[in-house]
């Protein structure tokens, strides 16, 4: 399958689960009186391009062979359960109505999220404490430009039960969710006023083989973590030939990696494939140092999970982090 190219994939929207997600948005936007309704088509992955009210979905959620691959080849599928697609459409769904109703130009838009022309980096650090932003998304991404942080506050206002008024109380993105409340009033009933039908970068078009599109996926999320938990993992596992016997430390971090994976990437934001090569390295510098692992199993994957999860955020945001990259 890997051999086979995008533009080959006979997939789309109509007839797939997505159906119903899509309407779902749709439903959502016509109980607050919003016209729109963004055009949906298959692409490599999640966006809304610029002046265009629609949005493109990855091809990878039309099939449940696809969906497999992308787990395989990823470690995760973004989107890939109802809840999350809902979460990423109603995101997706604030770029088309930023773009249909070209709601960047105006000055108080301007005022609370920022320049709209502000350059969109490929990097950026965010601050997971800051109350300036809404949560939505992972990797608090209302934090990487206007535009998603507009996105991300629409995405809050926009889900049903999402109670902002109390959830953010207090915080400076109220500001932001009752700007939006009050600028979806002040729209709905209105047509939009760019109505093109364009896709961009449709499914097929896109030459790539799989093999080459999941080879530059893959090469985006890459990190090569420095080798700062010798130290820690000593101190959790054992070095005493007492323990010889015992279970190697790094066959215990593979029998529980994946759970271990899914929970960091979970309470972290961490891309599951960045911690997949971390959890590589570690099990390498346990086989290295011959280290056995001894004592409750159940109190040594709570202490891993925690040791993890404190290498991950001082990596973030430590004072010689990295940078995220956008997604």
């Amino acid at each position: 399958m890997l051999n086979q190219r995008l533009n080959t994939l006979r997939v789309k929207v109509e007839g797939t689960w997505l159906t119903d997600c899509v309407q779902n948005l749709y439903e959502e936007l016509e109980e607050r009186g919003i016209r729109l309704r963004p055009h949906t088509w298959i692409s490599s992955e999640w966006f809304s391009p610029a002046n265009v009210p629609g949005i493109a979905i990855p091809f990878y959620l039309t099939h449940p062979r696809l969906m497999k691959l992308e787990h395989k080849m990823m470690l995760d599928v973004e989107g890939g359960t109802w809840s999350e697609c809902m979460a990423i459409l109603r995101h997706e769904a604030g770029h088309a109505l930023q773009h249909g109703y070209q709601l960047q130009r105006r000055r108080r838009w301007q005022q609370l999220f920022g320049p709209s022309s502000k350059h969109y980096p490929r990097y950026y650090r965010p601050n997971p404490a800051s109350r300036r932003y809404v949560q939505h998304l992972r990797l608090w991404y209302a934090q990487s430009h206007p535009d998603e942080d507009f996105a991300e506050t629409f995405a809050v206002w926009l889900r049903p039960r999402s109670n902002w008024r109390t959830r953010y109380a207090g915080w400076p993105a109220l500001k932001k969710l009752e700007y939006v409340d009050e600028l979806m009033a002040e729209i709905a009933g209105k047509r939009p006023l760019l109505t093109t039908r364009e896709r961009v970068d449709p499914l097929r078009e896109i030459d790539q083989t799989l093999a080459e599109h999941y080879e530059k996926k893959q090469a985006f999320y890459a990190f090569k973590p420095p080798k700062t938990y010798d130290r820690d993992l000593s101190r959790l596992f054992s070095t005493d030939p007492r323990h010889r016997r015992a279970k190697a430390a790094s066959a215990f971090i593979r029998r529980h990696r994946a759970q271990i994976r899914r929970l960091v990437a979970r309470w972290t934001g961490e891309n599951q494939l960045t911690l997949d090569a971390v959890l590589d390295d570690m099990i390498l510098r346990c086989r290295e140092l011959d280290l056995r692992a001894v004592g409750s199993e159940r109190k040594l994957v709570m202490d891993f999970t925690v040791l993890l999860t404190a290498k991950t955020m001082h990596a973030l945001f430590g004072p010689s982090r990295r940078k995220w990259i956008a997604l």
